[in-house]
């Protein structure tokens, strides 16, 4: 657990942040027809009903791209302290969380997008303090 001691906040949201955000995108690549299928139902009473393929392709390259930022993020953080890329990675996290939370919101979902502020909070202060 060395690791953890000279910035263990933020070592321990990035792995949260990685495990969600890399699992989300995997699970897309390797189940890419069903989540398709779900997300179609998902949407189908929803403006976004027509252009859900577009919308979960944006969603899983905006995932892979964040949990690739913050692994290597990750690795600086704890090998020279440096934090820009980890921060860019978060950040990216948030604006995804938001992408996610309109679609909850279009779709009615109202207690999937509730769900999402605890993500929202988390990669906030992954956010603040990163940024610091």
């Amino acid at each position: 657990m060395a690791f953890l001691q000279n910035h263990p906040t933020e070592i321990l949201i990035l792995l949260f942040l990685i495990v969600t955000f890399l699992q989300s995108g995997v699970d897309k690549i390797t189940d890419w027809s069903g989540n398709l299928s779900f997300i179609k139902e998902h949407f189908k009473n929803s403006p976004l009903k027509n252009i859900v393929p577009i919308l979960l392709s944006t969603i899983l390259v905006l995932e892979i791209i964040a949990s690739l930022l913050m692994l290597i993020g990750l690795y600086q953080l704890t090998t020279s302290g440096e934090k820009e890329i980890a921060l860019i990675g978060v950040e990216l996290c948030a604006i995804t969380l938001i992408f996610l939370l309109i679609g909850q919101r279009l779709a009615k979902d109202y207690a999937g997008a509730m769900t999402l502020a605890v993500y929202f909070v988390s990669t906030i202060f992954g956010v603040y303090l990163l940024s610091k």
